[in-house]
């Protein structure tokens, strides 16, 4: 397993999905998780508006409040590849995954730390910076004790 600072973890998961649903994109292709803050790589067309970012910014919050459980399923590789994109999957995985499931909210193979309710997860999502070069939205983020 690998290890990430599980709230913050958890957190990505839910910003990743949204973007998923508000920008119909891809998940991040690359990120760094850390205590103090984050980043998300994201392949996209542009930068975000600030209205946008406050819109990201409302939907991760209120989904964190919903104390949403945070489960791990196993799943055969065979039938994650009709549901998740796998591209990231060492060769040596074998036959069965491991799927994080963020409430209804999310879910995708992962094998990092997460807490076992986003209720763990203390403060507010806050993206702090983004930029845009050469097709690439980065997401700066973290979460702020109240």
């Amino acid at each position: 397993m690998k290890e990430y600072y599980a709230p913050m973890h958890t957190t990505e998961h839910i910003l990743n999905q949204t973007m998923v649903r508000m920008f119909q994109c891809n998940r991040s292709f690359s990120n760094h998780i850390e205590r103090k803050k984050s980043k998300c790589d994201y392949r996209f067309g542009r930068d975000l508006t600030e209205t946008e970012k406050e819109e990201i910014m409302v939907i991760v919050n209120e989904t964190i409040i919903q104390n949403l459980e945070v489960r791990e399923e196993l799943m055969a590789v065979d039938a994650a590849k009709n549901q998740f994109n796998l591209e990231r999957l060492p060769e040596d995985a074998g036959s069965e995954i491991r799927i994080v499931k963020v409430g209804n909210y999310d879910a995708c193979p992962c094998i990092g730390d997460h807490v076992k309710n986003t209720s763990e997860i203390e403060g507010q999502f806050k993206i702090i910076s983004s930029s845009f070069e050469n097709d690439v939205l980065r997401l700066r983020f973290k979460l702020v004790k109240n």
